[in-house]
């Protein structure tokens, strides 16, 4: 269920042939990417862009996934993808996600990032840009200066 004090953004989806199964029925990992997609737009929406992030020498790479089906979603289904940031740490940040149809819940997850350079280390958040999604994050966020 998503939280009522959550910073969220909903995007809508019409799902395509492509994305399904000889049942017409979306195959399991497209739902990761719809999470994607919805991360990509919350940060756009909420935050600064991915491009933004990516001339700081910054990107998000996915550390965990939990994804919880519910239902199954099908062939030119309307899907709605809503998330929000869970928390922001030091060097990584976390984002919760529900997938619907209708105002059924099909799916439920969530997805866990490291912060990382273009040559693929770790690097930390500068400050300046962890207070402000702490700012939107659903739980306080960890300072660790």
């Amino acid at each position: 269920m998503i939280p009522k004090d959550a910073v969220t953004i909903t995007i809508r989806h019409r799902v395509g042939f492509h994305e399904t199964d000889a049942m017409g029925i979306v195959h399991h990992s497209n739902y990761l990417k719809y999470c994607e997609n919805a991360r990509v737009v919350w940060l756009e929406t909420h935050d600064k862009s991915y491009p933004e992030w990516i001339e700081q020498g910054l990107h998000f790479a996915v550390t965990k996934v939990d994804l919880d089906y519910k239902q199954s979603a099908r062939f030119d289904d309307v899907i709605d993808v809503t998330t929000w940031l869970e928390w922001v740490r030091g060097a990584s940040l976390a984002m919760a996600y529900e997938i619907s149809r209708d105002g059924e819940l099909l799916c439920s997850g969530r997805t866990e990032h490291a912060s990382i350079n273009d040559d693929g280390r770790v690097r930390r958040l500068p400050k300046e840009d962890r207070e402000r999604l702490g700012r939107t994050a659903l739980t306080e966020y960890a300072r660790g200066d």
